[in-house]
């Protein structure tokens, strides 16, 4: 099993900046990509920002322009700078990761950390 322990989440005002982190630990085959994902309440988890160990990354819309996901493979770590925050970016943000646990079928576990709140608010 892979844990994942999301910190940095908080309460911040409208244009300021917060910084997550994601650290995998436990079990670990070979981490490929991880990711950040949100949920705000009533709607549905979207894709914040994803990447792979190589650093090619990929962002959901909203966050191109605002969040810049990064990594750490020596430690298992991904971080997401957020900058210039608005409301609608309140949320739970959960970290994501594939593990590439299975060689032989190329089939890779999936794992979820318990999520941190962020909430933007005057």
């Amino acid at each position: 099993q892979v844990q994942l322990v999301e910190s940095g989440g908080g309460l911040v005002q409208p244009g300021g900046s917060l910084r997550l982190s994601c650290a995998a630990s436990g079990s670990i085959f070979s981490i490929d990509a991880m990711g950040w994902y949100r949920q705000a309440p009533g709607k549905e988890r979207e894709l914040v920002a994803a990447i792979t160990p190589s650093g090619n990354t990929k962002h959901g819309r909203f966050a191109k322009d605002r969040f810049t996901i990064s990594r750490d493979n020596a430690k298992n770590t991904i971080y997401l700078q957020m900058n210039n925050l608005e409301f609608e970016d309140t949320a739970v943000y959960y970290c994501n990761a594939f593990d590439r646990c299975n060689s032989a079928t190329g089939i890779e576990c999936e794992y979820w950390g318990q999520g941190t709140q962020v909430t933007v608010s005057s």
